[in-house]
């Protein structure tokens, strides 16, 4: 098949986070995803070096919001202003750079277990107030479904559309993340259900019960299926690897599709 609009993402990357990023356009890609946690988190004194790499390529930037210790459904007020102050920032840095930011639903803590629809207004809430900020730096915001894990929103396609509709912003759409969607036996479901609201694609594979980002092929998800079925779609593919090594696996796979 023909490869076109692949990203890679960063997700593992610990040491020199952007120096192999001028390698993905050699390798096919013309995106790179950018993941806001630990050595890859962006900030004031790497900042120009990014401005640099988008310079100097014709990558697409798109970057992932932080998820480690963050709860957009949270109830303790100090600490959920605290995880909207980071989303803000990292939104604020790449006004202008970046067109889309994938953003984590919420989840029921232990106290939200026992309050869950105050849980749920919260992370309705949430994603609101970070859609209008992105709207005004020209940002869209793209929520994430989440894989089999429990007491976390978005596992679902009914959840997802209403967690979306309820949110109810122009710039507000979906990832459609493959493997996830495979963890919970819903990858059809998913496709067939919010294609419409679907504007952006996390790709790895995985044997349907735990997230492993497998590379493509290596799993039981039926690329060649999937890929047919997505055939009007228009945005990124996005490659979920460890190494720049398994991304090429991926793009070699698809390539023989």
């Amino acid at each position: 098949m023909h490869v076109r609009n692949l990203s890679f993402s960063s997700r593992t990357a610990v040491e020199d986070p952007f120096n192999w990023a001028w390698d993905l356009e050699d390798i096919g890609y013309t995106g790179w995803e950018m993941v806001q946690e630990g050595s890859q988190c962006l900030n004031d004194d790497n900042l120009p070096q990014v401005r640099d790499i988008l310079e100097t390529t014709d990558l697409t930037l798109t970057i992932h919001l932080p998820f480690s210790d963050m709860n957009l459904a949270g109830l303790n007020p100090g600490i959920h202003d605290e995880v909207m102050r980071q989303m803000r920032y990292y939104l604020d840095l790449v006004s202008g750079i970046a067109e889309l930011a994938v953003l984590h639903p919420g989840y029921l803590s232990p106290y939200g277990g026992q309050v869950p629809d105050k849980a749920w207004e919260i992370n309705i809430r949430s994603i609101q107030q970070l859609c209008d900020f992105a709207a005004d730096r020209g940002i869209l915001i793209a929520v994430e479904n989440m894989p089999d894990i429990p007491k976390i929103f978005g596992r679902k396609p009914g959840e997802m559309i209403d967690m979306l509709n309820q949110v109810d912003r122009d710039n507000a759409y979906m990832t459609l993340d493959v493997g996830h969607a495979n963890t919970m036996g819903l990858l059809d479901e998913f496709v067939e259900k919010c294609f419409d609201k679907i504007r952006h694609i996390h790709i790895h594979d995985n044997h349907g019960t735990h997230d492993e980002h497998l590379p493509l092929g290596q799993g039981n998800i039926d690329w060649k299926k999937l890929m047919e079925s997505l055939s009007a779609y228009k945005g990124r593919l996005v490659t979920e690897m460890g190494s720049l090594e398994e991304g090429r696996q991926c793009i070699e796979y698809l390539k023989k599709l």
